[in-house]
């Protein structure tokens, strides 16, 4: 089964012009964990699109849920740029946008949640190929997150591994672990039909389960 799909994938026409064939994520895993994915996933992170285009994801926020102090972290977390999400309200839309950077040959993510009050949350962040682990989120102001990726239940799952302070070009630091929020979980699951889910979860090891927010999502039409 696993071969039939790999082969499908790799034969599959490619008839937009802009969009390119991407084996950075598959890259990160063994050809048998790749090959356990449902082939809708295979497809959303092999698709590259040319440097500066976008992918487009629309949504709705169906769990939103943080704990005293998950909601003054995700407040603190304002002064690198606010990457965390800082609302707890469901049922409301959600954007996510994914464009090639050919500055660092990664990925800069960005998501947009609506607010019934205000103005929405803007969160950005850059996924780049390198790391210890070859993967890593960048938030800003120096700080990025080292990723390791793995199939989980059919879902393909990016866990936290360690946090570290970039000061210059050259001095990269490793950040203690009481100086970070604990372990970060992304989660992405197929729904079947074009829909997926898109989870966030964070769990303290010591005070448990910060922040959990989850969102359907399917690609915008061109």
């Amino acid at each position: 089964m696993a071969s039939a799909r790999r082969s499908s994938l790799r034969t599959s026409p490619v008839s937009d012009p802009k969009l390119l064939d991407d084996r950075r994520f598959h890259a990160l895993l063994p050809d048998e964990d790749w090959g356990r994915l449902p082939l809708a996933i295979w497809r959303r992170f092999s698709k590259r699109v040319a440097d500066g285009n976008s992918v487009v994801y629309v949504g709705e926020v169906e769990e939103a849920w943080s704990n005293r102090l998950g909601w003054w972290l995700a407040q603190a977390a304002r002064l690198i740029g606010g990457p965390l999400p800082t609302g707890t309200e469901t049922r409301v839309p959600m954007i996510v946008t994914v464009t090639e950077d050919a500055a660092s040959g990664g990925q800069i993510w960005t998501r947009i949640c609506a607010r019934r009050d205000g103005f929405p949350q803007v969160i950005h962040s850059a996924k780049r190929f390198a790391g210890p682990t070859g993967l890593e989120e960048y938030v800003g102001f120096g700080i990025s997150m080292a990723l390791r990726i793995a199939v989980e239940h059919e879902a393909l799952v990016f866990h936290s591994v360690s946090y570290a302070l970039q000061v210059g070009r050259l001095l990269r630091l490793s950040l203690p672990v009481w100086l970070t929020p604990g372990d970060l979980t992304v989660t992405h699951s197929d729904l079947g039909g074009g829909d997926f889910r898109f989870t966030l979860e964070i769990i303290h090891p010591r005070f448990g389960r910060l922040i959990r927010q989850s969102a359907v999502f399917r690609e915008a039409s061109s």
